[in-house]
């Protein structure tokens, strides 16, 4: 099915697209893809920009092949992205986490044009790039900096030693930073009813709930599902993946781990014969990954999660940490199956659990639907034309 079909026209007015940095194809490129079929002429500014790193999800999943969702992706690597003074340090595009006590400088010197809308893609400092006066900022909200506000004793751990005593007072400047750049938004909208609530408390700022969109496959799998269970993401410390390993290790079940991150090297160490590691894979192996899976695990807590909505439309069950965005995604025991502790005893019981049922790939696939890009892009679309509409004299919400 070519979701463009389904897609609604672009809207007529001048606009900018900001998103924090360009380096990897995940959950919020695959928003700002979207916001670029609603904003096909929209420029992007970017703190930095790897087109090497966004190219290497060039291949579609089966079903997807020649659709808008995929071949709207070549806008995000061309010569419309502009980026800040960052992008000309050597190395940046591999190590831009260490360039972050530089990040509200170059994101406040990117100026942005005289426009109708700014339309920030954001989980960082998007936001906090300069507008012009005339003007109206819409923020899609991903995450408030979760390094900053909730994970900062997380993150300051994986610090050498040398430098954990500036850790907190660079997180208090970020704080107060992200909160006056909140302030210059005119609408923010949350990607989750979670998110809303830690913008609410972050920024003291309310805001609309638009899901992300999901590209869902037609139809759920077939054939008989095989018997191992798969682990999808980024491999940072919050997303938890240590518990999975070591439940399956515990249970003796067979793991398959997609993604690459930081924390590889420890969740390798010891060497486990049931856990496999595949490193980074194109979007087709991952989708043929879920049509085969016997469960996803996904033991950390996310505001949104896009990656058990995936699963569940090839037909994938969930086994989750029930606390954040996949309470809204997941019906516990018809979809898949939640825990309430972040233990490898609680997610070696869910996988017990979800053993014993007998869940309907159809279920699955139908319960995803609400998550359509199709639907992403009308309800973004009534919520920029309204944003537009209003009268460009309004005051701005500026600290």
């Amino acid at each position: 099915m070519d979701v463009a079909t389904n897609a609604p026209p672009p809207l007529e007015c001048s606009a900018v697209l900001t998103h924090h940095w360009l380096v990897r194809r995940r959950g919020g490129e695959r928003v700002l893809e979207a916001l670029r079929e609603l904003l096909p002429d929209a420029p992007i500014y970017t703190l930095v920009h790897d087109p090497a790193g966004m190219r290497a999800a060039d291949e579609a999943p089966a079903g997807l092949s020649g659709s808008t969702v995929w071949r709207s992706q070549a806008a995000l690597i061309q010569e419309q992205v502009h980026t800040s003074f960052l992008q000309y340090i050597p190395g940046s595009k591999r190590h831009y986490p260490k360039l972050l006590p530089l990040m509200p400088l170059a994101a406040r010197r990117m100026r942005l044009p005289a426009v109708d809308l700014v339309v920030c893609s954001d989980a960082a400092l998007a936001k906090a790039m300069t507008p012009h006066a005339r003007s109206r900022v819409v923020c899609y909200c991903h995450s408030p900096m979760r390094y900053v506000w909730d994970l900062s004793e997380l993150y300051r751990a994986t610090l050498p030693a040398p430098l954990r005593p500036l850790w907190g007072p660079l997180v208090r400047w970020l704080r107060d930073v992200d909160r006056a750049a909140a302030q210059r938004v005119h609408q923010f909208v949350a990607n989750s009813q979670h998110v809303a609530e830690r913008i609410r408390r972050c920024y003291g700022r309310e805001s609309v709930v638009i899901h992300p969109p999901v590209d869902l496959p037609p139809a759920p799998a077939s054939g008989p599902r095989g018997d191992f269970y798969l682990c999808v993401g980024h491999h940072v410390p919050y997303k938890r993946l240590d518990l999975a390993v070591d439940a399956c290790r515990r249970l003796g079940r067979r793991l398959v781990v997609i993604g690459e991150g930081p924390d590889l090297r420890r969740l390798r160490t010891p060497a486990n014969p049931h856990v496999q590691f595949l490193g980074w894979q194109p979007d087709a192996v991952v989708a043929d990954h879920y049509r085969r899976a016997r469960a996803l695990l996904f033991p950390g807590e996310e505001d949104f999660g896009l990656v058990p909505v995936e699963a569940q439309g090839h037909g994938c069950p969930v086994v989750a940490y029930g606390v954040g965005g996949v309470c809204e995604t997941v019906v516990h025991g018809r979809t898949g199956v939640l825990f309430g502790e972040q233990t490898v005893e609680a997610l070696a019981a869910a996988i017990g659990q979800l053993e014993s049922l007998h869940l309907d790939p159809d279920d699955l696939h139908a319960h995803a639907q609400q998550f359509s890009r199709a639907n992403f892009l009308g309800a973004m679309r009534t919520l920029l034309q309204a944003a537009h509409a209003m009268d460009s004299q309004h005051p701005l919400h500026r600290a």
